[in-house]
């Protein structure tokens, strides 16, 4: 998403390029840390894959509430590979005001796109409709939490950082030690965020169902809470915070929670609510909220630790050693947080134990990519996920959130549901396989997710990047 380069020297050792740094020289843009990539191209592919088969095969879509499934992992992987690179591009700062400059700026066009993209003026591939009511506009998102996080976690870099060599003292700690400050500030956002979830009043509450399509609209609903630390989802002090900030009108309308058993009988599948559901099951909840966020940033702080690892340690072996060590401790520690009932794991809360368990498994994933890429020279069979990671923001825009497919759709024959798309799905994937789920999931992966690959092939040979 926010792309930056790392370079990989002849000889295999790892050469940082200082991409959107302002003392470097330009880099061979043909160069390049592969794996970081391959990593990036392989979250952008998971969340085609969730996006677009979650519907068939919610088992890999967003859990409704507590527990983690494939899509959960989705975003914290992108705030891991944003704060990994950090270091890379900052490895050398000669002008503070300069850097900061590039950090705000690249801030501004996440938000931009981010608005633009999920605040509801880009509508569903399908209802060739846009535009939005600025009363309901959306102001949270993806792209709205990695700027956030990517301009707190760029500035604490840039102000932290000591003219420093690349040589770490002996010690397993030092690189710790070397960087306290910026783990002090994690801690502090860490203190904080359990403080406020944990200490927050949160009243009963109102809301008025705007779905046209439901049998409530304009129905105004009680939510009765008066609870203070309860994690539950009517009564959290996320959602409180949201509503009492955003304003209920510009938060998400479709929340996950949506499919959870107390809403639905076809759960995990979407489906008519209950007769007996709570009012809550009706009511908006935004995942991309305000505390969830500077939880979120703690994501990006272990990525940057794993940056500044790939900077000053010399040698894949120590590396490696370092990453598998500190991933198997982080995700251990989250999964005895959740199964001992301490802390849940909760994607819509953004809890600690979440950001264990996420951080943990993405530094495991980007190990395993490492080793077989980087030292093993296995690229050739990740290359399609390579281009894609080269051109993240290509093929989120395009593909991901839709805008290519909701193009095609545009042109259709006597009726909107006889395009090119729908018919591909329909006699080459469903017809053929004769099962509507695996039909979308072999679609998915072969006309969407390797079809954009060969899309970024393409334009990785034309050297056409859209970079932010």
């Amino acid at each position: 998403m926010a792309e930056i380069k790392a370079d990989i020297a002849l000889d295999h050792r790892l050469t940082i390029a200082e991409v959107n740094d302002i003392s470097a020289q330009k880099p061979d843009p043909k160069i390049r840390v592969a794996s970081l990539d391959i990593f990036r191209g392989l979250t952008v592919a998971l969340m085609i894959l969730v996006d677009d088969a979650g519907g068939e095969w919610p088992k890999i879509g967003h859990a409704p509430w507590n527990g983690c499934n494939l899509a959960d992992f989705v975003m914290p992987f992108f705030l891991f590979i944003v704060g990994m690179a950090i270091p890379l591009a900052f490895k050398r700062i000669t002008s503070r005001h300069h850097a900061v400059k590039r950090v705000i700026v690249r801030t501004l066009k996440l938000l931009f796109w981010g608005i633009m993209l999920q605040g509801g003026f880009s509508h569903a591939p399908d209802k060739l409709t846009y535009g939005v009511d600025m009363k309901k506009i959306r102001w949270c998102g993806i792209l709205q939490r990695i700027a956030f996080a990517y301009l707190v976690v760029a500035l604490m870099e840039i102000f932290t950082k000591k003219k420093q060599t690349r040589e770490l003292p002996p010690g397993w700690l030092s690189i710790y030690k070397l960087y306290s400050s910026q783990w002090l500030m994690g801690a502090c956002i860490l203190v904080i965020y359990m403080a406020v979830i944990y200490g927050t009043y949160v009243p009963h509450w109102q809301f008025t169902v705007n779905d046209r399509g439901s049998a409530d609209y304009g129905k105004v609903f009680t939510v009765e809470c008066a609870v203070r630390g309860k994690l539950d989802p009517p009564c959290n002090a996320v959602g409180f915070i949201d509503r009492e900030i955003l304003g209920i009108n510009h938060m998400y309308q479709h929340p996950a929670w949506k499919r959870s058993e107390a809403c639905t009988e076809n759960s995990p599948y979407e489906g008519p609510f209950r007769t007996s559901a709570p009012s809550w099951c009706k009511a908006p909840f935004e995942p991309e909220g305000i505390l969830s966020s500077i939880s979120a940033v703690l994501s990006t702080i272990i990525g940057v630790h794993f940056g500044h690892v790939l900077v000053h340690m010399r040698g894949h072996a120590a590396r490696l050693k370092h990453w598998i060590v500190m991933g198997f401790a982080l995700l251990i520690l989250g999964l005895v947080l959740h199964f001992t009932h301490a802390i849940p794991l909760n994607k819509q809360l953004y809890t600690f134990s979440y950001v264990c368990v996420t951080s943990g498994a993405a530094a495991l994933v980007f190990s395993s990519i490492y080793a077989l890429v980087d030292i093993g020279g296995w690229k050739c069979i990740f290359q399609p996920l390579a281009w894609i990671g080269m051109n993240a923001m290509l093929v989120y825009v395009m593909a991901a959130e839709g805008i290519f497919a909701g193009f095609i759709n545009g042109w259709y024959y006597n009726d909107p549901h006889s395009t090119l798309i729908y018919w591909i799905q329909k006699h080459i994937f469903i017809g053929v396989w004769h099962s509507q789920r695996v039909g979308i999931l072999l679609y998915v992966i072969f006309a969407e997710i390797l079809f954009w690959g060969v899309v970024a092939g393409i334009c990785h040979r034309l050297e056409i990047y859209w970079k932010l």
